[in-house]
């Protein structure tokens, strides 16, 4: 059985050990992994759906006939899933998608300077590829909180990728939640359904964009699918799921061991931290946690994430924020007296909880912001995805001839400054072409 963590005191630690005690658990780079990756995407690239059907054979232990789920099997999940849970799916995507339709910006128009006009375009991308987990805990919210974003942004075609199960259906629950957002849905997992959707096949469109969670064989997938000038771009660098709880005297220790434990269940390589200034609330906090434990039924997974889980005592809370600030976690949750006031001093997290009655798990299905949030410490750096994460800026710049007067020649200027003359006489040209029609119409001629 794995211990529980111990406390450690922040004020104690010299710079090194805070540094350690704020590290990651170490990331192994599989080579073989990588290897087998490498050799998935060039199968599927140069065979398309025969390579898929070999591989989900030898992976998945099913063989399929057709990829692509039917209008019967869309039914038959429809019946198969609880009409309460179909509910509660119903009710989350309502709230998701109220919560990110005034994400989409807008365009606008502006002149910089007279006669030169500067547009910002919003165009969506046309067809994205999704991937919604189905291991040991399928996941049909993640079909919702990709789904519905880019629905929002007009992406004109959606995918969904999702892994088959043994007798080569698809998981009810992720199928209804595919259906209720209108996706089409691929019975394919792992890095095989990466490359389909980023190389296309004949069966699978090829996607220009990819999102979603997934194990170590799609996070790989997608990081080499992202690196090919020929492959798709991705959502954003992924890993395994992280929470920061800051909590004082006034928490509830049941509550904080919940919250840790509802991370900690996600895999044995995720990261839970908390941080107090209360060595009372400390001390409770690992009694609940051997508590609630006894009767997790992922207890062999949550023990696994919590033997390199970290408890930290502080001087203060704004101690406890530098930490989290430092660590930039995925999810931070701020379960202390007055939760909001600590707010404007965080900058630096995937998703913010404030105040005891805010778990977690609200954000990971229907409270309405997005799920799929950045790890790693990528959180100082990248945003959830949100509307934005399926849209692309398209700049529009049209100079009539005072504008180019107007602006011509600093941009001539500039581009001599770097040493670029054919930049600069893209500009000369024009301008002594509108001096000549100037001397022209001053002499009754043409310009």
């Amino acid at each position: 059985m794995n211990p529980l963590p111990r406390c450690a005191d922040w004020s104690v630690l010299d710079t090194y050990q805070r540094i350690n005690i704020l590290a990651r658990p170490p990331r192994m780079h599989d080579a073989g992994r990588l290897a087998e990756v490498r050799a998935i995407i060039a199968a599927v690239r140069a065979r398309g759906d025969a390579a898929l059907r070999e591989i989900g054979l030898r992976l998945d232990r099913c063989e399929l006939a057709t990829f692509e789920v039917g209008v019967d099997e869309f039914a038959a999940a429809e019946r198969a899933v609880d009409t309460g849970v179909r509910a509660a799916m119903r009710r989350a995507i309502a709230r998701v998608e109220a919560f990110h339709a005034p994400q989409k910006p807008q365009p606008f128009a502006l002149d910089t300077a007279p006669g030169v006009r500067c547009e910002q375009l919003l165009r969506p991308i046309g067809r994205v590829g999704l991937y919604a987990p189905a291991g040991s805990a399928p996941l049909p919210s993640t079909v919702w909180m990709l789904g519905v974003p880019a629905r929002v942004a007009g992406c004109s075609e959606i995918l969904l990728a999702t892994p088959p199960r043994a007798d080569g259906s698809a998981d009810p629950a992720i199928l209804d939640a595919a259906q209720a957002r209108g996706e089409r849905v691929f019975k394919l997992g792992g890095a095989q359904a990466i490359a389909a959707l980023a190389y296309g096949t004949e069966s699978v469109p090829r996607c220009a964009k990819l999102f979603g969670p997934g194990n170590g064989w799609v996070t790989t997938a997608k990081l080499e699918v992202a690196a090919d000038p020929d492959g798709a771009a991705i959502d954003m660098p992924a890993g395994p799921s992280e929470v920061l709880v800051i909590a004082d005297d006034t928490a509830d220790p049941a509550f904080v061991a919940a919250d840790l434990l509802a991370q900690a269940e996600h895999g044995a390589d995720s990261q839970v931290l908390l941080v107090s200034p209360s060595q009372r609330l400390l001390d409770a906090v690992l009694h609940a946690l051997e508590i609630q434990l006894a009767s997790l039924p992922r207890a062999a997974i949550a023990r696994a994430a919590l033997a390199h889980a970290r408890l930290i005592r502080v001087p203060d809370l704004d101690c406890a924020i530098e930490i989290a600030e430092r660590y930039a976690p995925e999810h931070l949750i701020v379960n202390t007296r007055d939760a909001r006031a600590l707010l404007p001093m965080i900058a630096n997290a995937g998703s913010i909880f404030l105040g005891g009655w805010s778990p977690e798990t609200l954000g990971d299905y229907c409270a309405g912001p997005n799920h799929v949030l950045p790890t790693l410490g990528f959180a100082r750096a990248f945003s959830g995805v949100g509307v934005e994460s399926f849209l692309r800026r398209v700049y529009v710049q049209e100079a009539s001839s005072a504008g180019l007067r107007a602006i011509g020649p600093d941009a001539a200027r500039l581009a001599r400054a770097e040493a670029l003359e054919a930049h600069a006489r893209a500009v000369d040209l024009r301008l002594a072409a509108l001096d000549r029609g100037s001397v022209a119409l001053a002499a009754g001629g043409d310009a």
